[in-house]
């Protein structure tokens, strides 16, 4: 059985390991859903345990919120974690971009992993 949408972003938020980032889009693939959901429920996450912080934007860079600034507590959970940005707050995604979750973790999940194009 699928939990309910949050429950999946969540779960699969929680497999981005440390030192690496997922996007929203990829995260929205994986879920089956548009990356606006992953971002209204990254915005609902009210819990620490949730590594949050690991999903950015597809350009490599911390969103803005929705008073048109970035997080300076987002750059800073990942900058500890060892991911690092440019100049312009943009990270490199070929060396930081999580590859998604393995087959197994699918099957221990009992979901389907979604079909490629």
């Amino acid at each position: 059985m699928t939990p309910p949408l949050y429950g999946r972003i969540y779960a699969l938020v929680e497999e981005v390991p440390r030192g690496q980032v997922a996007t929203y889009g990829q995260i929205a693939k994986l879920a089956g859903c548009s990356a606006r959901q992953v971002g209204y429920a990254m915005a609902a996450v009210m819990s620490d345990q949730l590594p949050w912080h690991r999903v950015i934007n597809s350009r490599g860079m911390v969103s803005q919120r929705s008073d048109g600034q970035e997080d300076p507590e987002q750059h800073r959970l990942l900058r500890a974690e060892g991911v690092s940005f440019d100049h312009r707050g943009k990270t490199d995604l070929s060396i930081y971009q999580w590859l998604g979750p393995s087959m197994h973790w699918w099957a221990q999940q009992n979901w389907d992993p979604p079909q490629s194009p």
